[in-house]
């Protein structure tokens, strides 16, 4: 059976050349005589993959010396809880509400404090990126919340936004390592691995180590930084399986040139895609040109009949996963790092013939 184009938005597509070595090693990991599931996280053999995974996401990724990395569960949206409990100390924090995700952060942080909404995007269905008025940050919030890459809505943070003293936190979980970005500027960075990074079931976390054990006693101890911290990521089972998929879809990064060579390929993805989409009579983007995502690219004909008929096509043509979000609707092309150019090449192929059939 030959691989299709698939532009799920997660899970995702994963590298050709990770998924062969896992199958490779499937059976019998590093002469160990048997698979990386069935090995004790307590053994060196485990050890040493763990460890390696995070050096090179430190070494990708540039993430400083004081800088912890946690490999957790529970998924992006354990963190919309594990962020405030961990991280509100004064009861407040600020938000810029640009989609799904932060809409369902909101809640759970509005459990344990004061949630300032600076600025929304709703109004437009989240098709674009607020600007912000600073007037409206507030200077003694615990944190700053932002989603720098909305899957769902196909919108992006192109810019940071300066939040001065107040800790600066991301879910960058469709978008890490998809772009350069300086760690530093960051009080706290995490995201689901089922993107960019692996499969789904690990979480990472890369946070200041100065913002560790801040929770205080009531805050149960699996959702405590600080266990995690204090274990290295070992106070109980962690996901061991998908973190070493995790390390080796690093190491792939690394051989493409980093971070920097993935931005560059994925710069040249969403191009083609845009530009076909700025000039089609049939197609149409659903979000602001200066807003867009390198990663989720929405779009649609403006006849649902069109779209299901397209839809079904592409999947016989092997370009599957195209069906939007239920909450848009549409199509929806996920490029995350692992589709290859070749893939966007086959859809555009695809929409023109599509176009000229139905026109």
């Amino acid at each position: 059976m030959s691989r299709v184009y698939n532009f799920s938005a997660g899970p995702s597509v994963l590298p050709l050349e990770v998924l062969e070595k896992a199958q490779k090693e499937m059976l019998n990991y590093n002469g160990s005589g048997m698979s990386v599931m069935e090995m004790s996280h307590r053994s060196s053999l485990y050890q040493d993959i763990i460890d390696r995974a995070e050096k090179s996401l430190r070494d990708i990724m540039g993430i400083p010396d004081n800088y912890k990395v946690l490999f957790l569960t529970g998924g992006a949206s354990t963190q919309f809880a594990m962020i405030p409990m961990n991280l509100m100390k004064k009861g407040k924090i600020d938000i810029v509400h640009t989609g799904a995700w932060t809409k369902a952060a909101i809640p759970e942080a509005r459990r344990f404090g004061k949630v300032n909404i600076v600025a929304s995007s709703e109004d437009e269905g989240f098709t674009y990126i607020p600007e912000l008025d600073k007037s409206k940050f507030d200077p003694d919030a615990d944190y700053f919340h932002i989603t720098t890459n909305n899957t769902i809505a196909g919108t992006r943070f192109t810019e940071l936004p300066d939040t001065g003293s107040v800790d600066l936190v991301a879910d960058m979980s469709s978008n890490i390592l998809s772009e350069v970005y300086d760690v530093s500027k960051f009080a706290l960075i995490f995201a689901g691995a089922q993107k960019n990074m692996g499969p789904a079931g690990v979480t990472v976390v890369i946070i200041r180590e100065d913002l560790i054990g801040r929770a205080d006693d009531s805050v149960p101890t699996m959702f405590n930084f600080k266990t995690f911290a204090d274990s290295g990521s070992m106070y109980n089972t962690p996901p061991t399986y998908p973190i070493y998929i995790c390390g080796m879809v690093f190491d792939w990064v690394k051989s493409m040139g980093g971070v920097e060579g993935i931005y560059r390929r994925n710069v040249e993805k969403a191009d083609l895609l845009y530009n076909f989409l700025d000039e089609s009579k049939m197609f149409k983007g659903t979000v602001r040109k200066k807003d867009r995502s390198l990663m989720n690219i929405p779009f649609v004909t403006g006849n649902p009949d069109l779209d299901s008929a397209f839809i079904k096509g592409a999947g016989a043509r092997g370009i599957v996963n195209l069906k939007g979000h239920r909450s848009v609707g549409g199509m929806r092309a996920s490029i995350y790092n692992a589709m290859p150019v070749e893939g966007v090449k086959e859809l555009v192929s695809f929409m023109k013939e599509f176009e000229t059939a139905n026109s």
